[in-house]
């Protein structure tokens, strides 16, 4: 087994003498097997181990007897106690998911702050199969069918050349002492359930299972390898970022192929799934306005694009300004100021966040708040009416731009400025004109 372990450090680059390496310790077979065999060749190492109260005096004992493990190999060792029951209910999590996240954080910190290179886990070929297999069935892609990577950033698992078969026989000739969790004997988990009920009929069937299952898992990393730079390619040239905002020209990706598997890859990023990518292909082929949710985003088809944006918490609509005294106001995403000064002060400028009003035209107060349909306006230079969703049309806005636009409305229910766009031509500066209210807009 030494040897063997050796080998597959040296093959992947692994570890290296006197580089230190922190060890997941929970205190079963495997990882007992890990322990041993970095002493035994001679790497720095030390322990930690995560109690999850999970179990009462068994989560106990497992504390204490891996405690007494790093005493007898003389090692440090690190443990946290976690309360895993408040952090499933804070966050909705399963108990499987609660322990992982909670593990893995504490683990990285332990590494950074105390000065390890590496931390290590005792996942082994059969825990390898069982992930392909969970993935495969959850319908995960490619991307979870290579398994449990053998180095990942800062993560090596260096026993994934071992059965759990060879583990538990190598520990019973060096005579190592071990704990067993009885939660893996059950099968309430869908890992242990896989692991008890579909591996040993799989096994009758495909007595290489294992192996093979490892040499797939290799193989289907370098397939992904080539599918994420070929998907890399289409992101380049298929995403315009804008700020926050993703944009995806419609045509250019209906044209792609395959489309399902890209818009499954360019998506997923922004929250959505696999049962969301019909929803995706007929928003392609909807007309402007649709749009789709994620738990954090949400994409629109706008006239030629589909546009990705945050969602974002309901925010102001509406602010009342009693009077041009207030000289400041200020909305998400908007600051306005009001300046009250004689005409002959004013010095007109071509900039699209300034506007000028003729004050005896724009009673107060006014309603400062985002446009809605039905609104209309005479815009600057014209004798008729028109809608603001028609207007909208015309400057070619899309519809997040239009979600953007404010409106000053006066206490006649004009609208006196859709800011940053065009005043009403009944609120213009004349030649009658005595006292003028200067208005400046700052987008943010």
């Amino acid at each position: 087994m030494l040897s063997a372990f050796l080998q597959f450090v040296s093959q992947h680059q692994l570890v290296h003498k006197g580089q230190p390496v922190l060890l997941a310790v929970s205190g079963g077979v495997d990882s007992v097997v890990m322990v041993k065999l970095f002493h035994d060749a001679g790497f720095t190492f030390a322990i930690a181990h995560a109690n999850f109260q999970l179990r009462g005096e068994e989560s106990m004992r497992d504390e204490h007897f891996v405690r007494e493990l790093a005493a007898s190999y003389g090692v440090p060792i690190y443990v946290k106690q976690f309360n895993t029951r408040a952090y499933m209910a804070a966050h909705g999590y399963s108990v499987q998911v609660a322990a992982r996240e909670l593990r893995y954080a504490w683990l990285e910190e332990l590494r950074y702050t105390q000065g390890y290179e590496l931390i290590a886990t005792a996942h082994h070929l059969n825990d390898q199969a069982e992930t392909m297999l969970i993935n495969f069935c959850r319908g995960t892609g490619i991307a979870g069918l290579h398994g449990i990577r053998i180095k990942h950033q800062h993560v090596i698992r260096p026993l994934l050349f071992a059965t759990r078969a060879e583990i538990e026989s190598f520990a019973q000739q060096q005579g190592l002492q071990y704990v067993t969790d009885s939660s893996n004997l059950a099968d309430d988990y869908l890992r242990n359930a896989i692991r008890h009920r579909v591996m040993p009929e799989l096994l009758q069937l495909f007595p290489a299972l294992i192996h093979t299952l490892a040499s797939s898992a290799k193989r289907l990393e370098e397939v992904e390898m080539l599918y994420q730079q070929a998907v890399e390619r289409h992101r380049k040239r298929l995403i315009v970022q804008k700020g926050e905002e993703y944009w995806i020209p419609v045509q250019a990706l209906l044209l792609s192929k395959p489309l399902h598997s890209l818009i499954f890859e360019l998506f997923k990023p922004f929250g959505f799934g696999e049962p969301q990518i019909p929803d995706i292909v007929q928003l392609l082929k909807s007309s402007p306005g649709k749009q789709l949710l994620s738990p954090t985003h949400r994409v629109i088809r706008d006239r030629k694009w589909l546009i990705i944006t945050p969602q974002k918490a309901e925010q102001v609509s509406m602010l009342l300004i009693e009077s041009p005294d207030i000289h400041t106001v200020q909305v998400p995403g908007l600051t306005l100021r009001i300046h009250l000064q004689p005409i002959e002060k004013t010095v007109i400028s071509s900039d699209a966040l300034i506007a000028y009003l003729d004050a005896d035209q724009v009673p107060f107060p006014w309603v400062l708040r985002k446009w809605k349909q039905g609104d209309y306006f005479y815009p600057l230079g014209m004798k008729k009416k028109k809608k603001l969703s028609r207007f909208f049309i015309d400057q070619k806005l899309s519809l997040l731009d239009k979600e953007r636009i404010w409106v000053i409305e006066t206490a006649d229910h004009k609208i006196a400025w859709v800011i940053g766009l065009r005043i009403d031509e009944r609120c213009k500066i004349t030649d009658h004109t005595q006292r003028v209210l200067r208005l400046e807009a700052r987008m943010e």
